[in-house]
This record gives C-alpha cells, sequence and structure tokens, in this order.
C-alpha cells in the first residue's frame, strides 16, 4: 500500500478522534527514515495545543491503529503542534492558517518573483492567494515548492 493510502487510511480514523477532543487534524505524514517508519500527526486547536494534549491523543490513538493495513507493526507515532515556522502541506492548513504571515517560495517565476512573504488569504481554485504591500497574489498549487509560516522575530 502506498504511504498516501495509509496516511489516509490513518487520517480516517484520527480525524474524529480529534473532534472528539475538540481537535483539529492538520496534517499526517507516513515516512520511512533510517530503517525506521514513522507516523506523524499534526493537531491544533484555536489557542494552540499543550504537549500534554498531544501525548493524550497518541495514547488514544494507538490502539485504533493496531492492525491498520500498510502499516509497519514497529511505526514509531509521533502526535505534535505545528510549531511557529511550519511548513504548510495539506489544504487543511492553508485553510487553518489564514490570516498568518507566510513565505511562499515556487519552482518557476509567477509574476515575475519566485518568493512572495504576506498575509495567507487561503487557497482558491488551485491558488494559494497571499497578500503584501504589492496587492494580492494568486501562485498557482502546482508552482508552489513551499510554503512555510513566517514568524517575527
Amino acid at each position: 500500500m502506498s504511504n498516501r493510502k495509509v496516511e489516509a487510511a490513518v487520517a480516517e480514523v484520527a480525524g474524529p478522534l480529534a473532534e472528539e477532543r475538540g481537535l483539529v487534524l492538520l496534517d499526517v505524514e507516513y515516512r520511512r527514515e533510517g530503517g525506521r517508519w514513522f507516523l506523524q500527526c499534526v493537531v491544533d486547536r484555536e489557542g494552540g495545543v499543550t504537549m500534554d494534549e498531544c501525548a493524550a491523543f497518541s495514547e488514544a490513538l494507538d490502539p485504533l491503529l493496531t492492525g491498520l493495513d500498510g502499516l509497519a507493526e514497529d511505526v514509531v507515532v509521533e502526535v505534535m503542534s505545528p510549531g511557529l515556522d511550519r511548513t504548510l502541506r495539506s489544504d487543511r492548513e492553508f485553510t487553518w492558517f489564514r490570516g498568518r504571515e507566510v513565505e511562499v517560495t515556487t519552482y518557476r517565476p509567477v509574476e515575475g518573483r519566485r518568493r512572495f512573504q504576506g498575509r495567507l488569504e487561503g487557497l482558491e481554485d488551485g491558488h494559494v492567494v497571499v497578500t503584501d504591500d504589492e496587492g494580492t497574489h494568486r501562485i498557482p498549487r502546482e508552482a508552489v515548492a513551499k510554503t512555510q509560516l513566517h514568524v517575527r522575530i
């Protein structure tokens, strides 16, 4: 089974569990690193999520993962908050972080640029929408190499 299918299967059981606990499941990533399999679930809520909430979610999720098709038996499960400088991957994250400052880099020039920094307006019709001092920019999703939350220090 492909990693994407495993991620989708995990999201089917983890999403409702998150909602029961007042959390939002933002992303699921299943990957192999250094010979081990890792399953990373990113959860959040308005105002943020604590380490204790992440640990409790992980404990509640563990029995739901037992026997899940395609998931390695010795998988390392990591439940975490999105972090201040999160790289956005899922459509849900582009909605969840609307209004936050982001930095978008592209594979190819868009509007003559490969880097945009501004306020994330969300996803619209397959475009990442960012507003900065120069206006609103609609960046085709397939042209986006990376979108990361930007933290001002």
